[in-house]
């Protein structure tokens, strides 16, 4: 066999098992990740999806109750979400929502929540489907844990009468674990 011969039956060799780890790659399939046990995902439950976030916590400055002076609301989360090798595969957005590429969407609801192991970051969570939209990987999550987050804490920044409607992006990474049966 001459040498042009033999590159080509490596290359096409390499493409199969390129064609086969590929979908194995994208399925972001990951083992449960250490959390404390208050933000655990409900037994039976199983790691989906995985994907990265970057982007903003919004607040904006408001008046609570009658009684409350002006102070800081998280308004909505507002992040790019990206696979292990950085692609752009999602959007995290106020619902709290994730879009995933395929059009399909979960909607959560905090269960529970837990300190972040870093005093300046926004606390890791618990969440459980509340909504769906689209027949994509996000249709079948019934729970997401936000974890491995940096950043993304209220506001340092006064919040008083005269910044009333005021809103801050406040930067902020994390990791978001998918569940379901």
């Amino acid at each position: 066999m001459n040498h042009n011969a033999s590159k080509s039956i490596f290359f096409g060799c390499w493409l199969a098992a390129a064609a086969v780890i590929t979908p194995l790659a994208d399925a972001q399939v990951d083992t449960v990740p250490e959390v404390p046990s208050s933000i655990q995902a409900p037994a039976g439950q199983k790691v989906i999806w995985r994907a990265h976030a970057s982007g903003a916590q919004i607040y904006v400055c408001q008046v609570g109750s009658d009684s409350e002076p002006p102070h800081w609301m998280l308004k909505a989360p507002e992040a790019e979400l990206r696979n292990d090798s950085g692609t752009l595969i999602g959007q995290h957005y106020a619902g709290p929502t994730w879009k995933h590429e395929d059009g399909s969407e979960v909607t959560g609801k905090v269960v529970t929540r837990a300190d972040s192991p870093d005093s300046t970051s926004i606390p890791w969570l618990l969440l459980t489907a509340a909504g769906h939209r689209g027949s994509g990987v996000l249709s079948r999550v019934t729970s997401i844990q936000r974890i491995h987050t940096k950043g993304g804490q209220t506001p340092s920044a006064p919040c008083d009468a005269a910044k009333l409607g005021t809103e801050t992006k406040i930067p902020y990474t994390a990791d978001y674990y998918f569940y379901a049966p």
